[in-house]
């Protein structure tokens, strides 16, 4: 598999460029690429769009960019991308790039106007620590505009629908202005090219209704904290046309674990162990997310604070099969309450510990007489 071209490198800035820079970039190259422009070979062309608009994606949001140029494409891999399936799709996301440019206009949607998608919708998941492990799969309640069923998303009966007069039903008009004319949607029926005399009583006029759904989400196992999902074609429906519905976006939180915390692909946790163990040694039964229970090996003499890593057994990467490891930071815990047989043996052992730390106090200063 070839590796993936560098971001920058694609929208044709340096690494250091400005927002305004590659944003600027990110025009003109949608402009030069846009398969309209390219009709003898749309497809390399619409291949190319995609690309561009991949990369504006990440280097556009600062948060993205920053994982980017640090740890390059490997550090995406707790973002989820809008996955562009269309040239549509690349103007939903980033329409407000292309504001105010009458070409672009005119490449987006043919003749100056472009199907009106549904409105996208947003909702926030969250998930226990666990299931951000292993997967899961979840229902999402959600209440969106749909097509009212009684008036088919017209806004009322057909024979209550009329032509504008004022545009004789093209839904443009045309205004002069010197030796200029400029073309604009009706004011009158808001481009439609009809009015309606009588509404829908069920819709009110609007064409569409609430309704309430079910969204089964499956969020993959080793997905970050704070990344977003897209569920395409699952947002608000569009009155104009009901098959260019919106898309529905789930951003996806993960509730912190009291025993575990994560870091990248690895799963930290703190184990404590008695002075006993860490002196003499031990085996020790660690919890992990994967199989239950792991044996972990600790060797005598044992200093509180060492690392210790099971491998294979952290989040599983999303793009590959790889995973992280457990990491084990042992901690030696005193016992609150002792008896007093106990005290004595402490009291004997830290005899040993005396004659040891003394030693060390001497070396120190005797290394500092010398520096």
């Amino acid at each position: 598999m070839s590796e993936k071209k560098d971001y920058y490198e694609i929208i044709g800035v340096h690494k250091g460029a400005s927002e305004e820079e590659i944003k600027k970039s990110f025009r003109q190259l949608a402009l030069k690429y846009h398969p309209d422009r390219h009709p003898t070979d749309k497809e390399e062309a619409e291949k190319k769009f995609k690309e561009v608009a991949e990369a504006y994606e990440v280097l556009s949001d600062p948060e993205k960019r920053a994982q980017y140029d640090r740890f390059g494409h490997a550090g995406l891999g707790g973002f989820t991308s809008h996955g562009f399936s269309s040239i549509e799709d690349i103007f939903d996301v980033f329409g407000n790039v292309f504001e105010g440019d009458s070409i672009f206009s005119s490449l987006f949607g043919g003749g100056g106007r472009r199907r009106a998608r549904g409105v996208n919708l947003r909702v926030e998941v969250t998930i226990p620590f666990r299931e951000a492990y292993s997967g899961v799969e979840k229902t999402i309640n959600l209440k969106r505009n749909e097509i009212c069923h009684e008036c088919k998303g017209l806004g009322a009966k057909k024979e209550n629908i009329v032509t504008c007069t004022k545009c004789g039903g093209r839904g443009e008009v045309t205004q002069s202005h010197g030796f200029f004319s400029v073309r604009t949607a009706c004011p009158y029926c808001g481009g439609h090219g009809k009015m309606i005399k009588k509404a829908c009583s069920y819709c009110q006029g609007t064409g569409l209704v609430k309704k309430e759904r079910e969204i089964k989400l499956k969020i993959p196992a080793g997905i970050e904290d704070s990344s977003r999902m897209r569920v395409a074609g699952e947002g608000e429906s569009s009155r104009e046309d009901s098959s260019v519905r919106g898309d529905l976006y789930c951003d996806i939180f993960v509730a912190p674990d009291p025993i575990f915390d994560r870091y990248g692909l690895d799963i930290v946790c703190e184990m404590p162990i008695t002075y006993g163990q860490a002196a003499l040694g031990a085996e020790l039964d660690v919890p992990t997310l994967k199989d239950g229970p792991s044996k972990l090996k600790i060797p005598a003499g044992t200093k509180s604070g060492h690392i210790f890593s099971l491998k294979s057994l952290g989040f599983p990467d999303l793009r590959n099969k790889h995973r992280g490891s457990q990491v084990v930071r042992v901690t030696i815990d005193p016992p609150d309450n002792i008896s007093k047989e106990q005290a004595e043996l402490i009291k004997k052992l830290s005899q040993f510990d005396d004659i040891k730390n003394t030693n060390t106090i001497r070396k120190i200063r005797s290394q500092e007489k010398v520096s």
